[in-house]
């Protein structure tokens, strides 16, 4: 595959146009994978996609020419980059240009970039939803209550208190209650 991929970018990164330490990388998510759902690009970008820590963003004005590509693969990260950098005054005159059909878009959006509304998170930035299992990484007196539960206890099928990004319900030894994010943990 990446020789295919280095025919069809001329064996340049694909976003910035570097010619050193080329690697394949899988847009997510990438159902099946494969050619048409792969770029191949630099160290320098493949770091600052995958560490948002590390974003510099005059490395991605490159985006300006990037995001014209003929490739879904190319337009979806050019679109979740410009993204990112959003507040950049460029990237959201760049944004604004971009065109994604329907189905691009989704598979640019599927990931969750672009969306600014507040997550359900535990302890670990892992994102929460309805009927996840979790596990409390703290013993918590549940107030109202003689109940203590316990550092350790699994509480199953959770669900999200919807105007409260902080708090999800779940039932401990029988009893419903309210458990703030921070104190449990996700479980598979």
């Amino acid at each position: 595959m990446i020789n295919r991929l280095k025919d069809r970018s001329g064996s340049k990164c694909e976003l910035c146009g570097a010619t050193d330490n080329l690697s394949v990388y899988e847009v997510q998510p990438a159902d099946g994978g494969g050619y048409d759902k792969s770029i191949l690009i630099c160290e320098t970008c493949k770091e600052q996609i995958e560490d948002k820590d590390k974003m510099e963003p005059n490395h991605w004005r490159c985006l300006n020419d990037s995001m014209w590509s003929e490739f879904p693969a190319v337009q979806v990260m050019a679109w979740r980059m410009l993204t990112r950098l959003k507040g950049e005054g460029w990237s959201d005159d760049l944004l604004e240009m971009l065109y994604l059909d329907d189905e691009n878009l989704a598979w640019a959006k599927a990931t969750g970039e672009g969306d600014d509304s507040p997550k359900h998170t535990d302890s670990n930035g892992n994102i929460l939803q309805s009927g996840d299992n979790v596990v409390l990484i703290k013993t918590l007196d549940v107030k109202g209550s003689s109940l203590s539960a316990k550092k350790g206890t699994v509480v199953k099928r959770i669900s999200l208190v919807f105007d409260n990004h902080e708090q999800i319900e779940g039932k401990v030894e029988g009893q419903q209650i309210v458990l703030l994010t921070k104190f449990v943990r996700k479980t598979k």
